[in-house]
C-alpha cells in the first residue's frame, strides 16, 4: 500500500484559474510541497468561514452535513484524495457508525469543507504528491508557512455576500482584529 501524505488547509490563493473558481492550497505536513485545488464559489464560502472560525448568518450544507452526522453518531474519520485525472481531484470520505465503516466517493472540496467542520484528517497518497504538488520556496522548512507565502494565501472576502461579511465584521470587532475588520469593511463598501 502506497504511504499517505498528510495535509492541512492553508487559505486561498488569489490566481483565479477560471472565472467562478479559486484555487485552495494544501500543505504537505512535516513538508515543503503544496497541492492547489480548484474549488467552486460556494464551497470555497463555505471553507473561507470555517478557516476564519465565523460563523454564517444561516447554516450552510456542510454545517448541515456536519450536524446530520452528530445526531446519528456517525464520525468522519478522514478524507482521502485518491487520484486525479485532467486537474480534477476525486476523494473518498471514510465514516464510522459505531462499529460499520462506510466510504463514500465526494467531490474534494465538499470532503474539505465537511473534514474542516469534523476536525478529521485529509490525506493524499505520494503519487499525487509526485504529479502534482508544487514546492512554493526551497529553503523553507517542512511545516512552516514562508511569511511571503502567507501574503498570497489569503481569504478572498469578495467570494462573501453582504450579510456573511457583516457577520465576519462583528465577529472581528468583537476579537479585536481590527486589520481584519479594515479589510472586511472595505469589501462592504464595494459592494455597497
Amino acid at each position: 500500500m502506497e504511504d499517505k501524505i498528510r495535509l492541512s488547509v492553508l487559505g486561498f490563493s488569489f490566481n483565479q484559474t477560471q472565472s467562478g473558481t479559486y484555487g485552495l492550497v494544501l500543505a504537505e505536513e512535516d513538508g515543503v510541497r503544496r497541492l492547489m485545488i480548484v474549488v467552486g464559489t460556494p464551497e470555497a464560502q463555505s471553507i473561507a468561514f470555517k478557516l476564519q472560525g465565523s460563523a454564517p448568518p444561516r447554516p450552510l450544507t456542510h454545517d448541515l452535513f456536519q450536524t446530520l452526522l452528530s445526531e446519528l453518531s456517525i464520525s468522519l474519520r478522514e478524507v482521502n484524495i485518491y487520484k486525479c485525472e485532467n486537474g480534477v481531484f476525486f476523494s473518498r470520505m471514510t465514516f464510522r457508525q459505531g462499529t460499520k465503516i462506510i466510504e463514500i466517493e465526494s467531490r474534494t472540496s465538499d470532503a474539505i469543507a465537511i473534514a474542516l467542520r469534523t476536525k478529521s484528517p485529509i490525506f493524499t497518497y505520494e503519487s499525487i504528491m509526485r504529479s502534482e504538488a508544487v514546492i512554493l520556496d526551497e529553503n523553507s522548512e517542512p511545516g512552516n508557512i514562508q511569511e511571503d507565502e502567507k501574503d498570497n494565501l489569503a481569504l478572498d472576502y469578495s467570494l462573501l455576500n453582504k450579510d456573511e461579511l457583516e457577520t465576519l465584521l462583528k465577529d472581528a470587532i468583537d476579537g479585536e482584529d481590527y486589520e481584519l475588520a479594515s479589510l472586511l469593511r472595505d469589501e462592504l463598501m464595494k459592494k455597497k
